[in-house]
């Protein structure tokens, strides 16, 4: 549990009741977020207690908390709390939120996304800018799925962009094929794969279309230089 002393006030107002808890404002902000790690609510709360007015230690009446929660357990109230109510974060935090959750949508636009104009990935500073020109917001509290959708849909304007899957043929000698195979599987899925007679294996993948040129250069570098790759044309 955090100190009481380091703890900052959630708040949750309903039908005319009032509830606060204490809690870790850190543990507290990855509970928000939805992309954030799994957190139990017994490690974020400063007490076990569910107050009216926490700075005056004004406890809520069981009557309240029945009415609204349809329980007293402090473990269940407080994790609806911290669902529906607001959590009073820093200015540190919250700027740092949002700048993990920047980070995080954009690199994925760059993961799934292609210029459909050439079938090339964008670099990850071109989807920033384009991001930055077209003021996009990123809530730290919004999943990143969610996010990603309503970025895109801002910076289409500015950049040709679309999220596509592509296949991407690649050779690799045998010495290099077993030790790729797990490798291969992070990129996308192995949709076709053979040995040929001179001891190489080949394979078709199919990979979001960001993808291309990193899996190219993992390729690359797992076979010491003698891997080949290219993307088939549908």
């Amino acid at each position: 549990m955090v100190n009481v002393d380091e703890a900052i006030i959630a708040k949750y107002e309903y039908s005319g009741e009032h509830f606060e808890i204490l809690v870790d404002p850190d543990l507290a902000a990855d509970f928000r977020n939805p992309d954030g790690p799994d957190v139990a609510i017994e490690d974020l709360l400063a007490v076990e207690e569910i107050f009216k007015d926490s700075k005056k230690g004004d406890k809520a009446s069981d009557e309240a908390m029945n009415k609204i929660f349809e329980t007293t357990d402090p473990i269940e109230v407080s994790k609806i709390i911290l669902e529906k109510g607001t959590v009073q974060l820093t200015a540190d935090q919250k700027r740092k939120m949002q700048e993990d959750k920047r980070k995080l949508v954009i690199n994925k636009i760059a993961r799934e996304a292609i210029n459909p104009q050439n079938g090339l990935p964008h670099p990850v500073q071109r989807i920033e800018n384009a991001c930055d020109e077209a003021k996009v917001k990123f809530d730290p509290f919004t999943s990143v799925d969610q996010q990603v959708q309503s970025a895109l849909k801002a910076i289409k304007p500015l950049i040709p962009i679309r999220f596509e899957k592509v296949k991407v043929a690649v050779r690799l000698p045998g010495s290099a094929a077993g030790g790729a195979y797990n490798v291969i599987h992070g990129f996308g899925e192995i949709v076709n794969e053979e040995w040929q007679q001179d001891g190489s294996w080949i394979a078709i993948i199919e990979m979001p279309g960001g993808l291309q040129n990193s899996f190219a250069s993992k390729m690359a570098e797992i076979s010491g230089g003698e891997a080949e790759t290219r993307t088939i044309n549908n």
